[in-house]
């Protein structure tokens, strides 16, 4: 099954594999689930066309940003707290927590893996 562009898991429970798709996380699977009225722990592999049909129809119906929509949205946001040169704007420019985390010890997400020195010495190769 396939939403978006998105492969929903096979093996997976649906209430599980819908939050595959950006922008669905689990209350938002069980909302849609509902609405089209299967059971939350059905697996997609088990699910006939018309179960399909009424999950896509129950994302349509609620107006939801998925993916490509979703992800473009959230990237205008950040350019324009970037054209507006905000506080929040230029930690992004940073890449650096752009919420008020503390970043002498932690923000390794961000920062990405610390590069240490060593002691300094090269160390000597057998002979």
């Amino acid at each position: 099954m396939r939403i978006a562009g998105i492969t929903i898991p096979d093996n997976k429970r649906l209430e599980i594999g819908l939050t595959e798709v950006y922008g669905v996380g689990r209350p938002m699977a069980h909302d849609i689930l509902n609405d089209a009225k299967i059971d939350l722990g059905k697996k997609a592999k088990d699910l006939s066309t018309d179960e399909e049909k009424a999950i896509r129809s129950a994302i349509e119906n609620r107006g939801l940003l998925i993916e490509g929509e979703l992800r473009r949205e959230v990237g205008s946001h950040i350019k324009r707290l970037k054209d507006v040169a905000s506080y929040r704007g230029s930690r992004h420019l940073k890449r650096l927590p752009c919420r008020g985390q503390h970043t002498k010890t932690n923000a390794r997400t961000l920062k990405g893996v610390r590069k240490t020195m060593g002691s300094g010495r090269r160390k000597v190769e057998k002979k």
